[in-house]
């Protein structure tokens, strides 16, 4: 249960009991449907073992945005793979999907998700104050960015 995990409790707030599973499941249905989010597991290649999750956390289509969370089962972190889940994700939406503007959030505290995000051609655009709700009290939170047009030269997921 990715849940159980001590760094993603850490950064996501969310010990996820059957009931709250139940619930978040319900939730992700419910946003897929009316097109405000979107959650996929991120497997192996074969699709045998589940390493992580990467998602829309909020869509907003008509305005062409999108928020992106994502987190990887420790098992398979420090191997790419959330960078390649990202950077996957973006390319599709700023590409095949038309979106004009991908954004980031994640815990100044939070230094891993911070090289994920450089790593997938995501720009630092500032701090936001006391933004973020963690189990330890309020963060404050880095927004990064990532423009349909802007540039990017990171390696191609594998």
């Amino acid at each position: 249960m990715a849940h159980a995990d001590r760094e993603i409790q850490r950064w996501h707030c969310r010990s996820l009991d059957d009931g709250e599973a139940a619930a978040t499941i319900r939730e992700w249905h419910g946003s897929w449907a009316a097109e405000t989010g979107a959650s996929w597991a991120v497997t192996t290649l074969d699709g045998g073992r589940v390493l992580g999750r990467v998602a829309f956390r909020e869509v907003d289509l008509a305005d062409g945005f999108a928020e992106v969370g994502y987190w990887v089962l420790p098992a398979a972190r420090g191997r790419g793979v959330a960078t390649d889940a990202v950077t996957t994700l973006s390319t599709w939406a700023l590409g095949t999907v038309g979106l004009h503007r991908l954004e980031i959030q994640h815990s100044v505290q939070n230094t891993t998700s911070c090289h994920v995000a450089a790593a997938c051609g995501f720009v630092v655009e500032g701090t936001s104050r006391a933004s973020g709700h963690h189990a330890d009290g309020w963060h404050d939170m880095h927004v990064h960015g990532r423009l349909r047009g802007d540039r990017f030269a990171g390696r191609s997921p594998a």
